[in-house]
């Protein structure tokens, strides 16, 4: 079963550094499935992005690219 969020957080203090990063899956009004990311300071707004994917699988798979990808700049994942 693959998660429809995940939360991401980066926190280093040497370099005042408290990130978080934020993905989700939802549908759209037609038929394709959107990617939903968020991103920046913990504490403060962010910024939004929306990626509009035909199908499940085609978000799904974008979704955890950018996981990896996150991850191997230092991301850890955030404990709800």
């Amino acid at each position: 079963m693959t998660p429809t969020s995940i939360d991401l957080k980066r926190i280093d203090p040497l370099l005042n550094m408290r990130r978080f990063y934020r993905m989700s899956l939802q549908p759209d009004l037609f038929g394709g499935v959107d990617l939903i990311r968020e991103w920046g300071r913990i504490g403060c707004r962010g910024q939004l992005l929306i990626e509009r994917h035909s199908d499940d699988a085609a978000a799904i798979t974008s979704m955890q690219s950018l996981e990896v990808s996150k991850l191997k700049r230092g991301y850890e994942t955030a404990a709800l």
